[in-house]
């Protein structure tokens, strides 16, 4: 018959020698204990906060984001992320998080809900309002061809690349001065 003082933690430290945070300390089903994203996808990613551009893992499986971890590879982060960072996986999960265009009209005193494509045509059409309203094509004399009605400001995740065609359509194609980038700021 088997001793069952042998399941006994405290009795395997006694026995086995140790500090009571090896083996001696598991259990059978602490050894057969599996991490949550065993088996998952990883994809590597950039934090989406700030102009740091902290690398993460994003695990997924069948389409579900399982977790977000910071990613020991980066060379910027080395696998670690702060507060608001380790927060990235409940800013795509968490229940109450904004997954609709909300729209508040002028004086309305109440939201409603868009779809997006009426949305984005209604934000086309106010930047193409305000160009129009305010473009400036000489001054003094001079060919200017500029708004500074509207600014532009380019979020953390976006790379050189996308940046410098960001500064192209907006500068070249709208006029626009303001241009800017929150990894600056």
């Amino acid at each position: 018959m088997k001793n069952p003082l042998k399941n006994w933690p405290v009795f395997r430290q006694i026995v086995d020698g140790g500090d009571g945070t090896g083996p001696e300390a598991m259990s059978s089903e602490t050894r057969a204990l599996l991490p949550k994203n065993h088996g998952a996808q990883v994809s590597r990613s950039v934090c989406p906060y700030c102009g740091v551009g902290c690398g993460q893992l994003v695990f997924h499986e069948n389409g579900k984001l399982i977790s977000i971890e910071g990613d020991p590879a980066s060379p910027i982060s080395r696998g670690r992320l702060c507060p608001k960072g380790s927060a990235s996986y409940q800013l795509l999960t968490h229940p109450n998080r904004a997954t609709k265009v909300m729209y508040r009209a002028p004086r309305s005193t109440r939201w409603e809900n868009l779809d997006l494509e009426t949305a984005m045509d209604m934000v086309a059409d106010r930047v193409w309002t305000s160009r129009e309203r305010t473009f400036i094509e000489e001054r003094d004399g001079r060919c200017l061809m500029q708004t500074s009605a509207i600014a532009h400001l380019g979020g953390a995740t976006l790379d050189n690349e996308e940046n410098y065609l960001i500064k192209k359509l907006f500068a070249a194609g709208l006029g626009m001065v303001c241009i800017s980038n929150q990894a600056r700021i």
